[in-house]
C-alpha cells in the first residue's frame, strides 16, 4: 500500500533516527537487503552509546548499521549505502526535507529558498538541490534499445533575434527543439543550435546518434531530411500531415 504524503511536521523531518527508520521502511519494506551482494537479511550491529568529546560536542553512536549474513560477503552496510545520502555529513532529516520540498513545490525551489527554509548554509543547500536533481535525472542508455519504437519531431519556439517582436511568418527566426518519445519509455528534448541555413538536418542527426539505438524503429512526419538521417535505424515509417494523417 502506498504511503500517504507526509506533512512538514512529520517526525522524520526533524529527527535523524526517525528519518533513518522511515528510509528503511521505504527502501526495505520486507527487511534489510545487502547493497553489496543483494542478499536479503542482515544482523544489526550494536554501536554502543553516545560519547562526549573534549570540546563538549556529543558524538552520537552510529545507528542502523548492519552486517550481511552471507559468509562470502559479511560486509557492513546501512540504508544510505548506494543512495545520494551516502557518505554525507548533512543530517538525514535535512536530506529528506530537501527532497520533499523540491518534489512538492509546483514551480520548483531555488537553492537560496532551500537554504532559508532548512536553516543551512547556501553552499549546503546548493549541494543538496543539485545532488537530488541529478538523482532524479534520466537514466543513461540509448532509447529504443531492443527494437523499441521512437516517435521523433521538431518544433520551433520563440524568436532568436528579439523575443519582444510580434508574430512573424515562417520559422527561420525561431529556436529549434527536437524531441524523441519512446513508446512506453523515456522522453528527451534537445535544443538544435542552427546558425546557417541547412544545418538542421545535420544537428538532428547528431542528436539522434547520441540518444537513439540503431535497432530502434523510428516514426516521423514526411519532412525530406528525415529520409537520409533515419537510414541507420532498423526501420522508418512516416505520416503525411498534408493528407490529414497524424497517427
Amino acid at each position: 500500500m502506498a504511503k500517504k504524503n507526509p506533512s512538514l511536521t512529520a517526525p522524520f523531518f526533524h529527527d535523524d533516527d526517525k528519518a533513518r527508520e522511515y528510509l528503511e521502511s521505504v527502501r526495505w519494506p520486507n527487511g534489510p537487503v545487502c547493497p553489496h551482494c543483494g542478499a536479503e537479511g542482515g544482523s544489526l550491529i550494536k554501536t554502543g552509546k553516545d560519547t562526549v568529546r573534549k570540546d563538549g560536542r556529543v558524538q552520537k553512536a552510529r545507528q542502523g548499521l548492519y552486517r550481511c549474513i552471507q559468509k562470502e560477503c559479511r560486509e557492513q552496510f546501512s540504508v544510505t549505502v548506494g543512495t545520494v545520502f551516502e557518505r554525507s555529513h548533512i543530517p538525514l532529516s535535512k536530506w529528506l526535507m530537501a527532497a520533499y520540498l523540491l518534489c512538492s513545490s509546483k514551480k520548483g525551489m531555488s537553492s537560496h529558498q532551500l537554504h532559508r527554509t532548512l536553516g543551512v548554509t547556501y553552499k549546503t543547500a546548493w549541494f543538496l538541490s543539485h545532488r537530488i536533481r541529478h538523482a532524479m535525472g534520466t537514466p543513461g542508455g540509448l532509447m529504443g534499445s531492443g527494437g523499441g519504437t521512437i516517435e521523433a519531431d521538431e518544433t520551433y519556439i520563440g524568436n532568436k533575434k528579439n523575443p519582444r517582436l510580434g508574430k512573424r511568418a515562417g520559422h527561420g527566426h525561431k529556436h529549434t527543439v527536437f524531441a524523441l518519445v519512446e513508446r512506453g519509455g523515456q522522453v528527451r528534448s534537445t535544443y538544435i543550435p542552427t546558425i546557417r541555413k541547412g544545418e538542421t538536418a545535420a544537428k538532428i542527426a547528431e542528436a539522434l546518434k547520441a540518444s537513439a539505438s540503431p535497432d530502434a524503429h523510428m516514426m516521423t512526419d514526411d519532412a525530406r531530411y528525415y529520409r537520409n538521417i533515419m537510414k541507420p535505424f532498423a526501420s522508418h515509417e512516416t505520416v503525411n500531415h498534408s493528407k490529414g494523417e497524424y497517427v
